[in-house]
């Protein structure tokens, strides 16, 4: 019995090694070299993407906003990050699904985990969208290297902080259209102010009428002697 108990330890020590040393050198400098690659072959370009991350100002813990993101991360390099089939930035995408989906046993899920919170929705260049990919992964790199087991930790309470401030928190969008509105607003009122300040003024004012024509009195001598008729000697 205890020879059974003593095999079972060292086998769970064994997986438990393994996993270590498997997290702790999962990402390594080639994957960084492939996302540059990527961020180097991409086109200058005014059209942007929309696409959902973490809102690193909501979530300033570094552990939780890397373990929050790197769901989004899979999902973003699964539909977002399309290239033509057979090309080199197509199969730079498949490799970094592969390490994704190896990424897996290196974070462990939060039992209560909101799926919205502490997200934003972003409108990006797809150079700026690779930037945070490559991002993450150096940083996620940084953290496993000093401690395989980090991602393990509890972030709860720091998904919940957000939820119950989210309401709260506009997108900055949205804001601008309803400041845009606001003003347009102001901007008609203080026009249809000075329009009525102006027509109460003329209706207030004093009339100023001046006679065109001067009257006669009826019964003067000079209407008299326009009525005569003057004959003239034959």
């Amino acid at each position: 019995m205890g020879s059974r108990l003593l095999l079972v330890c060292l086998l769970v020590s064994r997986s438990v090694a393994e996993v270590s040393e498997h997290c702790s050198h999962m990402i390594g400098n080639g994957h960084l070299q492939i996302l540059q690659q990527l961020i180097d072959s991409q086109m200058e370009t005014a059209c942007l993407i929309e696409y959902k991350f973490v809102d690193q100002e909501q979530l300033d813990d570094p552990v939780c906003y890397l373990k929050k993101a790197f769901v989004l991360v899979q999902v973003i390099i699964e539909e977002t990050m399309r290239f033509k089939d057979n090309t080199p930035n197509a199969n730079a995408t498949e490799r970094l699904q592969e390490l994704s989906m190896k990424l897996n046993s290196c974070f462990i899920k939060d039992y209560k985990e909101q799926n919205e919170a502490c997200v934003q929705t972003y409108k990006e260049s797809p150079l700026r969208l690779l930037e945070k990919i490559k991002n993450f992964f150096n940083e996620t790199k940084n953290f496993l290297e000093k401690d395989w087991n980090i991602f393990s930790k509890n972030c709860n309470d720091s998904f919940a902080k957000c939820s119950s401030r989210g309401s709260s928190i506009q997108d900055p969008q949205t804001s601008a259209f309803v400041f845009w509105v606001l003003g347009i607003i102001l901007v008609l009122l203080a026009v249809g102010g000075l329009l009525f300040y102006s027509w109460k003024r003329r209706s207030h004012r004093d009339p100023r009428t001046l006679d065109s024509s001067v009257g006669r009195p009826e019964g003067s001598s000079l209407a008299q002697d326009e009525d005569r008729q003057v004959e003239l000697p034959v």
